[in-house]
């Protein structure tokens, strides 16, 4: 695993930036793994300026994302597909049917599931972006899931529920529920890039990068993959 060590938010952002640059420059027609949540916001709005300020193109690019809740779909604005068109999609030129994202209102969560598996055997992520929780998950793969998984439904924890709870109204909102791509499908990526900033990912960051390789921290399967990268700030890194 290539650790690179910034001082901050923004820094991490454009170290990001620079190798999804890479990976589309030499491939027009990259699939794009994309993550939710706060820590990508940063290379999302840097990905939408470059595209503005000096053109690189996402016409032919196809983008997978990781996760989404159970029960909400584009019509709510907490939806994981209402973020992704809001914080990138609409701001540079893909086209939005070369998106995909599990539907959190399929009627046969188990048929859905198997839906985004064959997709994902298709669509071979180029890139895959990642954040990590407090706890060292990555997407929704929870302490504890296999490292053989695939897409699946998790019930979340409540660590996880906490976290994702700033973005609700209260913590009541947030789906107990997710469909998550799994470890396994994570790892079939060609390249991984792990972001991680401020004091609450520190001991994500230290089991990572020196705890033992375990389910118990479902991040740690991160080091056996050939191409990973982990980018984190000061505070995330104070322990490694």
């Amino acid at each position: 695993m290539k650790i690179i060590k910034v001082k901050n938010y923004d820094e991490m952002s454009e170290e990001a930036l620079k190798i999804v640059l890479n990976v589309v420059k030499n491939k027009p027609n990259a699939v794009l793994g994309l993550a939710t949540g706060s820590t990508p916001l940063g290379l999302y709005a840097k990905m939408a300026e470059d595209h503005k300020q000096n053109g690189t193109s996402y016409a032919e690019c196809r983008a997978v994302n990781l996760d989404e809740y159970v029960g909400l779909d584009v019509n709510s604005d907490q939806s994981y597909v209402y973020f992704m068109r809001e914080n990138l999609f609409k701001n540079i030129d893909i086209k939005l049917e070369n998106t995909h994202i599990e539907n959190g209102k399929a009627a046969d969560k188990d048929e859905e599931c198997t839906r985004y598996n064959a997709l994902l055997d298709e669509l071979q992520q180029d890139i895959q972006i990642l954040g990590i929780g407090s706890n060292g998950h990555i997407a929704f793969n929870e302490p504890g899931t296999p490292f053989d998984s695939v897409t699946h439904i998790v019930d979340l924890a409540e660590s996880t529920i906490k976290d994702n709870s700033r973005l609700f109204n209260s913590i009541d909102e947030v789906p107990r529920q997710a469909f998550t791509m799994g470890l396994s499908n994570i790892m079939n990526a060609k390249k991984i890039v792990i972001l991680a900033n401020g004091s609450g990912k520190a001991y994500a960051i230290n089991e990572l990068v020196n705890g033992e390789i375990r389910e118990d921290v479902p991040a740690t399967i991160l080091r056996n993959h050939p191409d990973c990268t982990l980018i984190c700030d000061e505070l995330a890194g104070k322990d490694i």
